[in-house]
């Protein structure tokens, strides 16, 4: 679906790989506060913006704790959401 690898939680996307980039899912309450951050881009791929979802450069990631960090924002938000009803 992304072109990349994604990682899942209960059925739900929490964050994922694309080219070089983390592709994270912080929802679209806290979408601002992330593309605040330095290295952060919005996520495009499909030509227009998704709300929720951005792309994390490399040097934003490179430090192990940086990248944990993103992983359990994730982690976060996704949890909170409800369980998706089977197909």
């Amino acid at each position: 679906m992304f072109g990349g690898l994604a990682f899942l939680v209960d059925g739900k996307m929490f964050v994922g790989i694309r080219n070089s980039s983390l592709m994270a899912r912080v929802g679209a309450e806290r979408h601002q506060d992330a593309l605040a951050m330095p290295g952060v881009r919005v996520m495009d791929f499909t030509g227009r913006p998704m709300k929720g979802y951005v792309y994390v450069g490399p040097p934003a990631i490179s430090a192990d704790q940086d990248l944990k960090a993103w992983v359990l924002w994730c982690l976060e938000f996704v949890a909170k959401l409800p369980d998706k009803r089977a197909k």
